[in-house]
């Protein structure tokens, strides 16, 4: 593989992401169709192989998901956990939730960048700088957010480090599919339902604000629609 065409792939979806993106200023919709587009056309022209279908793919991601979703139950089982939940910030983009969960996360969030970084990129550039790129990836999102650059960079990396090391195990890009989706949906649904009602009723000062709990779900659930 040339150097040239590996420096080529990791640089692209950076200057798409982190420049072009922005100024196109669409709203959450339009950043979700133009994410969607960029990805498919970026592995055509890459000759990305995500391999939706492989059963390792799905056995994995599945197990790695439902343990995630395992964890985030747990967290609200317990009441520390979850007024510390119940008092992190919103991150709602604004749609109604069913919207966020059903559309934005799977499409502009996972499909997006599971397709661009393990379905295509690891193959041309290797996990630890596909990784990496996917970490640079959040840059102009937390900017946007009003996030610490470099702790976000640090923790999508390692992120990207966990998804690629699942690709590799499945030669699939489902697996780390599946577990993004798991960790970026429960960080969408787990803290709205801390401050539910009937959860809020189960422990004294579950209304309580705390500081808000540091987290990779915060590092990119909220913001990989494309926001910013």
């Amino acid at each position: 593989m040339s150097a040239a065409r590996t420096l080529l792939a990791a640089a692209t979806p950076l200057l798409w992401h982190n420049a072009v993106l922005p100024r196109l200023a669409l709203g959450i919709r339009g950043r979700t169709a133009a994410n969607v587009a960029f990805a498919t056309g970026y592995a055509r022209v890459f000759a990305g192989r995500p391999r939706w279908g492989a059963r390792a793919g799905w056995r994995l991601g599945l197990g790695a998901g439902g343990a995630v979703l395992a964890g985030y139950g747990a967290a609200l089982a317990l009441p520390p956990a979850r007024r510390a939940l119940a008092a992190a910030p919103d991150r709602s983009p604004g749609v109604s939730v069913a919207e966020w969960i059903g559309v934005h996360i799977p499409l502009g969030t996972v499909y997006t960048e599971e397709l661009i970084f393990r379905g295509t990129l690891d193959d041309i550039a290797g996990t630890p700088l596909t990784a990496l790129t996917f970490g640079l990836w959040h840059i102009r999102p937390a900017r946007a957010a009003g996030d610490e650059i470099l702790p976000t960079v640090a923790a999508t990396t390692a992120a990207g480090l966990v998804f690629g090391a699942l690709r590799g195990r499945s030669g699939s890009a489902t697996a780390p599919a599946l577990l993004h989706y798991a960790l970026n949906a429960g960080g969408a649904l787990t803290p709205r339902l801390a401050r539910s009602r009937a959860f809020s009723a189960r422990g004294t000062g579950a209304g309580t604000v705390g500081d808000s709990p540091s987290s990779i779900p915060q590092a990119f659930s909220a913001r990989g629609t494309g926001a910013g």
